[in-house]
C-alpha cells in the first residue's frame, strides 16, 4: 500500500503543487503567525490551555480529551424588483430523495451574517446546531449533529472543492464561515442519507453538506446592509457586481463583510473580517473557467467550558476570572499545588473545577482559499470538470495554563494574608499553520438506454504543523490576550508537524428505468496516508527551568487508511404526481485523525508513560488499529402538493471499528491507548409536514427519534471493565422537535421558528444528562422596493433566544464513563435583538 501511495503521489502531485503554489502566490499573504507556526493542548476538542487531569474516554473520533499534569486526583419570496433574480424555488426547500436542500430564500429569512450550519439545523429535521454565539460563529463553541453524525464526520463541499472536517482549528480544511461570506451562499443541501459518492471527503461516515456560490448578475450593479444588535454588536456587508463586460461575457464580483460584537458575558470581543471574489468566463457555449477567492480573519475571546455543576451553581454569566489578577493567581495555586478550593467554595466546586477557571483564553484563525473551476462540454454527451485549489490557513489559540508556572518569580507560596507569592500559571499558545494543495477531475457521460455515468478523481497533499509555546505572566499582571506571537517569541514546549496525501476515485451510474424512477449504483475507493507526529520535544529541559511541565507523548510515524470498494446504491421513485419514493444503502470509512502529540483520539497523541512511551505505544497500535467505517440505511417517502408537503425517513446504522482513546492507571501514572472499543448501531426516523392554507403562510412542524446505541460489553477504563451495551450515544438528543411558521403578505414577512431538544448523555453510562431545553427566534421584513437610486430597500428585525432560555448548547470533546467531571459544557448565548437595513442599486 505504501508503494501504490507513493506512486499516486508521483503521478498526481506535481501538476497540483506547480499549480498550487501560483495560486498561493497570487491569492494568499501569510498571516503573522503562519511563519511561527504554534497550537493549544486544545487539541481537537478545543479545550483551553489551562489543563488539567483528564478522566475521560473520547466521544467522537475527532474530539480530544486534556493532557493531565501530574496531580493526585416555504411561501412566496419578497420579490425582487431586479428582472436578473432567478427564483429557484418558493418553498422552504427542494428535496430529492434523502437530501434536503435550502434555498437562499430560506436562508434570507434568519439574522444576516448567521452560520450556514445554524441554518441548516433550523430547517433540517435530524439535525442540530448549537453555540456559545448568536451568529454561530464561534468555531471554538459550536457543535453541529445529523443523525448522530458531527461535523467532524460528515462530509463538505464548496462548488465541489472539499472542505475537511467543519470543527475548531481546521488541520484539514476549512469551516464555511471562514471560506466566503454567507450572503454569497446561493443555496446549500444536506445529505441526511450517506453522503454523495461525487462529494469528495475522507471524513465523512453518514452525510454530506454542500455549498454552492452565487453567480456575479449580468447587471452591473451591488448590495450594502448594515446590522445592529445586542452587546455593541455590528455587521457591514457591501458587494459590487461588475455585470457583463465584454462580448465573451466576463463577469465577477467582490464582496467584504466586518462583523465585530463584545462578548454577552466576561471580557472581551468576537470580530470577523471576509472578503470574497468570483470571476466567471464563459467558453463560447461550451462551458466557462470560475475562479474564486475567500478570506476570512477571526479574533474572539473565547467563552469558559463548564461542567454542569459550574453552570448550577456558579450560573450562566460564570466565566474566566479576568480581570481580577490575584484571584486568578490564587485559584491557580489551589488547582496546581493542592487538593483544596480557595475558602468560601468548600462544597460548591471541586478541586478540578477550580482548575477550570482561568485568567483568560482566545483564538485567532485567518484563512485564505482559492480555486479555479472548469467545466467543459467535450462532446455532446462527455461533459468534464476541473477544479484546481489551494488553502492557506494559520491560528494562534489557546490561553492562560493553570497546571504550569512562570519560573522567573520562584516557587509560588500561600502567604498568611491569603495572596500568593510567584505566578503559578503561565499563557500557553498553540501555534498552527496548514497548507492544502489538491485538485479533482469528473466526467460525466450520457450513455445509451438512459444512463447517466459519473466518474472522477480526487487528490490533495496537506501539511500541517503545530507547535506550542509558552509565555510568562507578570507578578502583577498579565499576558495581553491579543499578544503578537513573533517568531523566536515564547519558550518552545513541542513541534508537532504532519504531511498526508489523499487519493479518492469514483464510478457511478445512474439509470432512469422509466420516467420518474431512477436507480443509481457506484462506489469509492479512498486511500489517505499520513506520516508525522513529533519533531521536537523539550518538556524536560522546561522542567528543569522550573516551569513544573507535566507530560511527554512524543510519537511518530505513518499510518494508511485504504478502502479499495466502498459501495453505494440509490433509488427514486416519483409517482401519480405528487409522491416520492426512496432509498439510500452506502458504505463508509473514515481516515485516521492527526492533530497534535497531546490530544487523545488520534493515533499520534496523548500515549505512553514512565512505563511505556508514547512511541512503543503507536507502534504497537500500528499492528491492530483499523480505520472506522459505517454501513447506512435509509428509506423514505415524500408527498408534495401546493396546499401540502410532508415526508418521513426510517434510517439504519452499523458503525463498526469505533476508536476511542482509554486512560488506564492514576493520575500520574496514566497510560493511554488508542484503541477500537467496539460496535454502535442507530436506528432513527423524521418526520415532516407543512400546510399552506391560504396564500403566503406556510407552517412547518417536525419530530426526528434517535436511538443510537453502544454494543461493546467491555470497556477497560482506569483498570476497570465497563459494559456499555445499550447505552445511548453520547452527546446527541434522542428526540427533536422543530416549528416553523412563516408568513410573506406582499411585501412584508413574519417568521417565527422554535426548537425542542431533548436531554443529551454527558457520560458512558448516561448517569449525567445535559438537561432538555426550547429554544425560539423571531425574524421581521419589509421590502420598500425601488426608492431613488436604490432596488429592495429592505429593513430586517430578527430576536434570537426569544424566550431567553438558559441552556447549555455546544458540547464538544470528550465524555466521561461516568461523573460529573469534564468541563466542556458551553452555555449557549442569552436573547439577542438585532436589526439590519439593506438595499441594492
Amino acid at each position: 500500500m505504501g508503494y501504490r501511495c507513493q506512486t499516486l503521489y508521483e503521478r498526481y502531485s506535481r501538476p497540483f503543487l506547480l499549480f498550487g503554489t501560483a495560486l498561493a502566490t497570487l491569492f494568499t499573504i501569510p498571516a503573522a503567525s503562519a511563519a511561527t507556526p504554534v497550537h493549544t493542548t486544545a487539541g481537537i476538542k478545543k479545550a483551553p490551555l489551562h489543563t488539567k487531569p483528564h478522566k475521560s474516554l473520547s466521544s467522537t473520533p475527532a474530539s480530544a480529551v486534556r493532557s493531565a499534569p501530574p496531580r493526585h486526583r416555504r411561501s412566496g419570496p419578497l420579490h425582487s424588483k431586479d428582472n436578473e433574480e432567478i427564483n429557484v424555488s418558493t418553498r422552504r426547500v427542494a428535496s430529492r430523495g434523502a437530501e434536503v436542500a435550502v434555498t437562499r430564500k430560506v436562508m434570507d429569512r434568519f439574522v444576516e451574517g448567521t452560520n450556514p450550519m445554524q441554518i441548516l439545523a433550523q430547517t433540517t429535521p435530524g439535525a442540530n446546531f448549537t453555540s456559545t454565539d448568536a451568529f454561530g460563529l464561534d468555531t471554538y463553541g459550536n457543535t453541529f449533529y445529523m443523525r448522530g453524525f458531527t461535523q467532524m464526520q460528515i462530509g463538505a463541499t464548496l462548488d465541489g472543492i472539499p472542505m475537511g472536517t467543519q470543527g475548531f482549528a481546521n488541520y484539514n480544511g476549512v469551516s464555511i464561515t471562514q471560506a466566503m461570506i454567507q450572503d454569497d451562499i446561493g443555496g446549500m443541501t444536506m445529505s441526511q442519507g450517506a453522503g454523495s459518492l461525487d462529494t469528495f471527503s475522507a471524513q465523512n461516515l453518514g452525510g454530506a453538506m454542500t455549498y454552492v456560490t452565487s453567480d456575479p448578475k449580468d447587471k452591473a450593479g451591488g448590495k450594502i446592509s448594515q446590522t445592529f444588535g445586542s452587546y455593541n454588536a455590528f455587521r457591514t456587508y457591501g458587494r459590487v457586481d461588475s455585470g457583463v463586460l465584454n462580448s465573451t461575457g466576463t463577469k465577477f464580483y467582490a464582496s467584504f463583510a466586518r462583523t465585530k460584537t463584545n462578548m454577552w458575558k466576561g471580557q472581551g470581543y468576537q470580530s470577523e473580517l471576509q472578503a470574497d471574489a468570483k470571476v466567471v468566463q464563459p467558453l463560447g457555449d461550451r462551458g466557462k473557467v470560475t475562479a474564486f477567492f475567500g478570506y476570512g480573519n477571526f479574533t474572539q475571546g473565547n467563552y469558559l467550558t463548564m461542567t454542569k455543576n459550574m453552570w448550577k451553581t456558579m450560573g450562566r454569566n460564570s466565566t474566566y476570572l479576568k480581570p481580577d489578577y490575584d484571584k486568578a493567581k490564587l485559584w491557580a495555586y489551589y488547582a496546581q499545588y493542592t487538593s483544596d478550593v480557595p475558602p468560601g467554595y468548600e462544597g460548591l466546586l471541586s478541586n478540578d473545577e477550580i482548575g477550570d477557571y482561568a485568567w483568560d483564553a482566545s483564538q485567532i484563525q485567518r484563512t485564505y482559499l482559492s480555486s479555479i473551476n472548469t467545466h467543459y462540454d467535450l462532446f455532446k454527451n462527455v461533459k468534464s470538470d476541473t477544479i484546481i485549489y489551494g488553502n492557506v490557513s494559520s491560528a494562534v489559540h489557546g490561553g492562560t495554563n493553570n497546571f504550569v508556572t512562570s519560573p522567573s518569580y520562584g516557587t509560588p507560596e500561600l502567604l498568611a494574608d491569603g495572596t500568593v507569592s510567584g505566578v503559578p500559571m503561565a499563557l500557553s499558545m498553540a501555534h498552527a499553520f496548514m497548507r492544502r494543495l489538491g485538485g479533482t477531475q469528473k466526467f460525466t457521460i450520457e450513455a445509451p438506454h438512459h444512463n447517466r455515468i459519473e466518474t472522477g478523481v480526487w487528490y490533495e497533499n496537506n501539511h500541517w504543523i503545530y507547535n506550542q509555546r509558552l509565555y510568562e505572566d507578570g507578578l502583577n499582571s498579565a499576558h495581553n490576550w491579543l499578544s503578537d506571537f513573533k517568531q523566536g517569541t515564547g519558550h518552545t514546549w513541542f513541534n508537532n508537524s504532519y504531511n498526508t496525501n489523499t487519493f479518492q476515485f469514483f464510478l457511478q451510474d445512474r439509470w432512469t428505468i422509466i420516467p420518474g424512477m431512477n436507480l443509481l449504483a457506484g462506489f469509492k475507493s479512498l486511500t489517505q496516508t499520513t506520516h508525522g507526529g513529533t519533531k521536537d520535544d523539550y518538556t524536560q529541559q522546561l522542567a528543569a527551568e522550573g516551569w513544573n511541565t507535566y507530560y511527554r507523548h512524543a510519537a511518530n510515524g505513518t499510518l494508511t487508511a485504504s478502502a479499495a470498494f466502498l459501495p453505494h446504491f440509490n433509488f427514486d421513485y416519483h409517482f401519480l404526481n405528487h409522491h416520492e419514493f426512496y432509498w439510500d444503502i452506502a458504505e463508509n470509512m473514515r481516515a485516521y485523525d492527526y492533530y497534535s502529540q497531546t490530544a487523545t483520539s488520534t493515533a499520534w497523541g496523548g500515549l505512553g508513560n514512565s512505563t511505556y512511551t508514547a512511541q512503543q505505544v503507536f507502534d504497537a497500535n500500528k499492528k491492530v488499529l483499523r480505520p472506522e467505517r459505517t454501513w447506512n440505511y435509509v428509506v423514505g417517502y415524500r408527498y408534495d402538493t401546493h396546499l401540502f408537503s410532508a415526508s418521513v425517513d426510517f434510517y439504519h446504522t452499523d458503525y463498526y471499528n469505533r476508536l476511542a482513546s482509554i486512560t488506564e492507571g492514576s493520575a500520574n501514572t496514566a497510560n493511554s491507548a488508542y484503541l477500537n472499543v467496539g460496535r454502535e448501531t442507530m436506528n432513527g426516523a423524521d418526520v415532516m409536514g407543512t400546510i399552506r392554507p391560504v396564500e403566503g403562510l406556510e407552517i412547518t412542524n417536525s419530530f426526528s427519534w434517535n436511538d443510537a446505541e453502544y454494543q461493546s460489553r467491555s470497556i477497560n477504563y482506569g483498570g476497570t471493565s465497563y459494559n456499555i451495551k445499550g447505552k445511548h450515544q453520547v452527546y446527541y438528543p434522542k428526540f427533536m422537535y422543530k416549528a416553523n411558521l412563516n408568513y410573506t403578505y406582499k411585501r412584508a414577512m413574519f417568521n417565527f421558528n422554535v426548537n425542542y431538544i431533548g436531554s443529551r448523555p454527558m457520560t458512558y453510562l448516561n448517569d449525567e444528562k445535559i438537561p432538555a431545553y426550547w429554544v425560539a427566534n423571531l425574524n421581521l421584513a419589509y421590502n420598500f422596493g425601488k426608492i431613488g437610486f436604490t432596488q429592495n430597500l429592505k429593513t430586517t428585525f430578527g430576536i434570537t433566544n426569544l424566550f431567553n432560555s438558559n441552556y447549555i448548547g455546544g458540547v464538544y470533546g470528550a465524555a466521561s464513563v461516568s461523573g460529573d467531571d469534564n468541563a466542556n459544557l458551553f452555555v449557549a448565548a442569552p436573547r439577542q435583538f438585532f436589526g439590519t437595513i439593506a438595499a441594492e442599486f
